[in-house]
Formats: structure tokens, C-alpha cells, sequence
């Protein structure tokens, strides 16, 4: 029974390599993988304190061959998967970037996770069975064997476990909106004291949960942080932050690194902000007018926050 196995959780990061006729780059899985015989796009897990942009090369490159340049994000997602065989149910957060070879050869691997390269058209493509998140990147039918739990286990939206060094280390996936109102009001929240960037003005969001895709965690972080109902307009990018010796309300430092995805978000109807999760990480919401945004002091706001508000071009 799915139920009964253990659950992981980890980020990756993939790429969707095209060359002048519209081919897609994929790699098979071997014997050695979870899922032999599948095709998927080349990619792997982000190492602790990695920037998933780093991630994505670098595995391309082990897999294929191929030496890759990264020309933007392209869609981020999550997905469950059951392995009985190993014991374990595993959550993948998803980080699917466009890319573009500029050299190298074609390699295939023996006695590892991934056994054979390829470049196909999309027509042939869809007649391979291919992993689900690749088929989705590709806008291509999902035909995965994939073993699908029935519901997602128990697991903490922050796991720390103790380091190579000894220091505990935490790799958290998060999801974060640059909200704004009909008026062009900016939607804030204010952290609280005891948690990291105490005091300051943050983005509305927060680390998602085991087996939610990260539009829906959104939303709902949105609700529980400041009473708002959005919706998604659209994906702005990813960004990894690692600090190498975080101090929060655990009370022991943490080699912290963290993993967060931008959005676009519209209340088309808002509200008096109010924090639902009241002694948590967030003490105070609030709407600002562009000018208050724009006077606001470097050092007021979070760098997660100043990266997004830059990337929206809202100051």
C-alpha cells in the first residue's frame, strides 16, 4: 500500500532543448532508474545551495553530452510518485527551463540512471511513453505508468536533517506572488518577529505542501496570510537563495537554503487585508500604492521580495 511508504521530498530541474528543426533533446531511464524504460527531458536533483539554473546544465551535460545554454524558465510544476520496489513515496518539485545546445556530442551512458539520448520531433514523441511531467512540458498526451498515491502522507512543510558537517540543513521549495489590485496597489506582508528578515516587508506565499502543485499553494497562502482571494496570471521566474547558517524559531543555525517560484497575482475584488495564521510568520499585511512601494528602504524588504518587485518592474 502507498500509505505505508516513506515519504521524500526533493527539487529538480530539467531542460526542454530544441534545435533548427524543432527537435526535443530526451533521455531514457535504465534498469537502474525507478521507472526503466521511460523517457523523460534531461535533468536531475539540485544539490543543496545549487541555483537550479546551474542544476539544469550541469545535468544535461552528464546525461547527453551536450553542453547547454539556458534561455528562460519555461513552467514549473509538481507531481507524486509511488516506488514500492524502493519503499517510498517521492514529491518532485518541478523546474522546467528552455535551452539550447552550444556544443558537445551525443553520449549515451552504461550503468547509470539514464541509459540512452535522443533528439525527436513531437510527432514522435507522443508515441513514447513518457514520464508525466515531461508529456506536460511538451504539451504532449500523458501516457506515464507512474504509480500515482491515493493521497498525500504526512510530512512537515519544514524538514531539517543534520548536515555532512554536522550543522542541520533545510532545502525548502516555495511559491510567492507579486499581487496587485484593479487600482495597481501592491499587497504585502510584514514577518514576524523570532522568523529570518524579522520586521520586514515580504511577498505573500510560502513553502508548499507535499503532493500541491505550486499555483494552488499560492492561492491558498494568499487566503491564510492576508484574507485576499487571486488568481494566477503568470509565472516570473525562479530564484534560490542559501544561507549558510540561518537563525530562526528552531533556536539552532540552519544551512538554509531555499527555492522559490514568482508569480502574478490579481485580486480583482480587495479586501481589508487580515492574517488568518495569527502567531506564525506573518504579523501584518497591507496594500501599498506604487509611490509608498517605491519609497519604501532597501533594507525594509526581504531580498526575495526586492528580486520579484524588480522582475514585475513595479518600482
Amino acid at each position: 500500500m502507498t500509505t505505508m511508504l516513506e515519504p521524500l521530498r526533493r527539487i529538480a530541474a530539467y531542460a526542454v532543448c530544441t534545435d533548427s528543426v524543432d527537435r526535443v533533446l530526451l533521455v531514457r531511464a535504465s534498469e537502474r532508474s525507478g521507472t526503466p524504460g521511460t523517457w523523460s527531458l534531461p535533468g536531475g536533483a539540485v544539490d543543496h545551495g545549487e541555483d537550479p539554473h546551474h542544476t539544469v546544465v550541469r545535468e544535461t551535460a552528464a546525461e547527453t553530452g551536450l553542453s547547454v545554454a539556458v534561455a528562460g524558465l519555461h513552467d514549473v510544476l509538481a507531481d507524486m510518485r509511488a516506488l514500492p520496489e524502493r519503499g517510498i513515496t517521492i514529491h518532485t518539485d518541478r523546474l522546467v527551463y528552455r535551452a539550447s545546445v552550444r556544443g558537445g556530442s551525443l553520449t549515451d551512458r552504461v550503468d547509470r540512471p539514464t541509459d540512452l539520448v535522443r533528439w525527436f520531433t513531437r510527432d514522435e514523441a507522443a508515441q513514447l511513453p513518457l514520464r508525466s511531467f515531461t508529456a506536460r512540458a511538451l504539451g504532449l498526451p500523458a501516457s506515464s505508468a507512474d504509480i500515482v498515491p491515493d493521497e498525500a502522507p504526512e510530512f512537515p512543510s519544514f524538514y531539517a536533517v543534520p548536515g555532512p558537517d554536522g550543522l542541520h540543513r533545510a532545502q525548502r521549495f516555495a511559491a510567492y506572488a507579486v499581487v496587485t489590485d484593479p487600482e495597481g496597489r501592491v499587497l504585502l506582508t510584514r514577518v514576524s518577529d523570532g522568523y529570518p528578515g524579522a520586521g520586514c516587508w515580504h511577498l505573500p506565499g510560502g513553502g508548499t505542501d507535499y503532493g500541491e502543485q505550486p499555483g494552488a499553494a499560492l492561492i491558498r497562502e494568499l487566503v491564510e496570510e492576508t484574507g485576499q482571494t487571486g488568481r494566477l496570471v503568470g509565472l516570473l521566474g525562479v530564484a534560490s537563495h542559501r544561507d549558510a547558517a540561518s537563525l530562526g524559531p528552531e533556536g539552532y543555525p540552519i544551512d538554509w537554503h531555499g527555492v522559490r517560484a514568482f508569480y502574478r497575482v490579481v485580486v480583482d475584488q480587495p479586501a481589508p487585508p487580515t492574517v488568518g495564521d495569527v502567531g506564525g510568520s506573518t504579523c501584518e499585511a497591507r496594500w501599498f500604492a506604487r509611490e509608498e512601494l517605491g519609497a519604501l528602504p532597501s533594507d525594509r524588504l526581504t531580498e526575495v521580495t526586492a528580486e520579484a518587485v524588480q522582475a514585475a518592474q513595479l518600482t
